[in-house]
């Protein structure tokens, strides 16, 4: 193959991969707390074809990796006594995973049969102090603009905890788990998201603009036909100059 072929060659698996990101925003755009991915895309010099006249590097697509936008997604109404939306960018829920803390914007909990606040396949919400426990005789809870937890009692309030929000410094930290969470990848702690504001009864809904995203599907697969066109075009070009040659020969 020659420098053209090599190059087109490499255009198309960065536009293959980016299919697949943009095909997976689309799928996840009712997703809770969903955040918009987009693949980084840089041109990456590499050694050319064997061609003596050409001296500098040739230039190929290199995919660098996965961004994603943090951004506020819509707050919508549920009604949901346990359900919790975050008003404030960049902040995360803490949840209890089975090898260490998770974190993501998606607030929809609920309670389990033991009256732990837990997500809705059942990992616990973490609060100040570990897991919170509500006790299900008192009925549904309030939760505060500030995360605090509390049921009525006969004898008055009761405080059952407070919903733990971070933040981290650097979001680079974090790492996609699946199921719309994440994982730090440092051992730097976050820490409490106090500006932000949390709201009952509603959901943040996913950032992605459906719009967007089906307009780049068309320029993705407008984009893949005619670097296949270009490969095409360089396969004959080289199988017309193979016969002259012979003909010539």
């Amino acid at each position: 193959m020659d420098n053209a072929s090599y190059v087109a060659l490499s255009r198309q698996l960065v536009l293959r991969r980016e299919l697949d990101v943009t095909a997976n925003n689309l799928a996840n755009m009712n997703t809770n707390g969903y955040k918009f991915e987009q693949l980084l895309v840089e041109p990456e010099e590499g050694r050319p074809a064997y061609n003596l006249p050409i001296r500098a590097p040739a230039n190929f697509a290199y995919d660098k990796g996965v961004g994603r936008d943090f951004s506020q997604g819509a707050l919508t109404p549920t009604g949901g006594d346990y359900d919790v939306g975050i008003e404030g960018e960049a902040a995360f829920f803490v949840i209890n995973g089975a090898n260490g803390p998770l974190y993501t914007r998606d607030g929809a909990f609920t309670v389990s049969p033991q009256g732990v606040l837990v997500t809705g396949d059942g990992l616990p919400v973490q609060g100040d102090g570990g897991d919170i426990r509500l006790n299900p005789e008192f009925g549904a809870p309030s939760i505060s603009a500030d995360g605090v937890v509390s049921q009525r009692s006969t004898d008055g309030i009761v405080r059952a905890g407070r919903i733990s929000v971070v933040r981290f410094a650097s979001l680079s930290d974090l790492e996609k788990q699946g199921d719309n969470r994440f994982r730090a990848t440092t051992n730097v702690a976050p820490d409490p998201a106090t500006d932000v504001r949390l709201r009952q009864g509603m959901i943040e809904t996913s950032n992605v603009n459906a719009l967007s995203e089906v307009t780049r599907l068309v320029e993705i697969n407008r984009a893949y036909a005619s670097v296949t066109k270009i490969i095409e075009q360089q396969a004959e070009l080289n199988r017309s100059a193979v016969e002259r040659l012979g003909r010539a020969a």
